[in-house]
């Protein structure tokens, strides 16, 4: 069966900005789904890697969906991770995402005490079983040391409310192997922003994307050009950006972006802990990309 993706093109990865007490800045949130709109991009995917969820609270967690949801009202698509390594939390967040409104959600692999194979199936059923609102399953194992082989993603896309898989692998194998055995029973977006292209060219149906929270209309241009087929175009514009795609993972996800944003003048404030500023070399390496993309003065 043939399943509709959630969306298409640029899904941006947002990042979730703090002020000075390191709490939620919920106006400055309001204006980044804003800029996000402006830019032409198809949905936010808050709540992920990006926006640091693994440090929110479970209550910050759930009020941020519905502030984010409330405010897009319905002109950009919302998507929530709701990942965890425990399954009834990942249940719980899922529920309230969808009593808030979502258009999708977002589920992780489980991390640290990971699983097997057969293990994912259950983690992923189980909480597709008791939802109504489509899943995307998420695959990162260089953050979770956990990786979804073809065979679990056959199983996976047999089940009716798993919409497909945001692949951060960054397998071109794994991937054109998944597409093969799948087809369109199982949706795929990038997950990386160096991968859009070579994967978009392959099948897959746009990026979750990190660099397109600073230039949205960059990254949903590139997706456009590979929607239609135009990929000696989309190619070209990729080889203009390489370097800052690269740039954003300078260092870990998301200290590059959120460092180059408040360069930027975003004020979207620092970092939770554990994570933490990133060095002056790799600062310096990021105001010369912003500037020689003409970003920064």
């Amino acid at each position: 069966m043939s399943k509709t993706p959630i969306f298409t093109g640029c899904g941006t990865a947002m990042v979730t900005p703090f002020d000075a007490d390191n709490k939620i800045n919920y106006a400055k949130a309001a204006e980044l789904i804003d800029l996000q709109i402006k830019g032409g991009t198809s949905a936010v995917v808050i709540n992920g890697t990006t926006g640091e969820n693994a440090t929110q609270p479970l209550d910050e967690h759930e009020q941020f969906v519905d502030f984010c949801v409330k405010h897009a009202a319905g002109r950009i698509k919302v998507i929530s991770g709701v990942g965890s390594n425990d399954t009834m939390t990942s249940i719980r967040l899922a529920r309230s995402a969808e009593a808030s409104g979502v258009d999708g959600i977002l589920m992780v692999t489980p991390y640290y005490n990971r699983s097997n194979q057969a293990g994912l199936v259950q983690h992923f059923s189980y909480v597709a079983d008791r939802v109504k609102v489509p899943m995307i399953v998420y695959n990162v194992p260089s953050r979770t040391s956990v990786h979804i082989s073809v065979d679990t993603y056959k199983i996976l896309s047999q089940h009716p409310n798993i919409n497909g898989v945001k692949e951060a692998s960054g397998d071109i194998s794994l991937f054109a192997r998944t597409r093969a055995a799948c087809g369109d029973e199982l949706n795929i977006w990038s997950g990386n922003d160096d991968n859009t292209v070579a994967m978009m060219a392959m099948g897959a149906k746009g990026v979750i994307s990190v660099a397109s929270n600073i230039v949205p209309e960059v990254v949903t241009e590139l997706c456009k050009l590979c929607l239609d087929g135009n990929f000696t175009a989309a190619s070209e514009l990729y080889y203009k950006w390489a370097d800052f795609f690269a740039k954003m993972f300078i260092d870990v996800n998301p200290i590059p972006v959120k460092t180059a944003m408040n360069m930027l003048g975003y004020d979207i404030g620092a970092l939770r802990l554990p994570l933490w500023k990133t060095s002056d070399e790799n600062e310096a390496a990021l105001r010369k990309t912003l500037i020689n993309y003409g970003l920064l003065k």
